[in-house]
């Protein structure tokens, strides 16, 4: 009979768990699929016109980005992937390599001015969509005069 109470109870905690995981739990995994993702600055370098920048404009760029406001995805239908890596247009990008144990990801930013344009890629998978952000659309814009 105690048997069948520990059981019932051990059971009813992890139906428990399941139903409704801890917040925790639920913003890991929610982070692992994000499709814009918070990035830490010491994983990632970033290049403009193949120049690396310097550590505060890194870090400035970084915390923007997290920052920045998701506006939409865009649909990438198979065989157009080359369109979004390479389009044709004057701006030059930020480039963002971010390298975390065996996992590398590129974002290619591209500043216009209304909202910036993201492209992430990881190993053969793209995905595209658009960001809400002041600072990143003059950071770019300035920087690209500069350079």
């Amino acid at each position: 009979m105690t048997w069948t109470a520990v059981l019932l109870i051990v059971g009813g905690i992890l139906l428990k768990l399941l139903t409704s995981p801890p917040s925790a739990v639920v913003g890991w995994v929610v982070s692992r699929f994000a499709l814009h993702p918070k990035l830490d600055s010491k994983y990632a370098t970033i290049t403009f016109n193949g120049k690396q920048l310097d550590e505060e404009e890194k870090n400035k760029l970084i915390n923007n980005f997290n920052e920045a406001l998701f506006l939409e995805r865009y649909h990438i239908f198979p065989g157009n992937e080359e369109i979004f890596l390479h389009p044709e247009t004057n701006v030059n990008p930020f480039v963002i390599n971010v390298k975390r144990r065996k996992k590398e990801v590129n974002f290619f930013v591209y500043s216009h001015d209304d909202h910036v344009d993201v492209v992430k890629q990881r190993k053969k998978k793209i995905a595209s969509y658009s960001l809400s952000s002041e600072y990143l659309q003059e950071f770019s814009i300035t920087n690209s005069i500069k350079v």
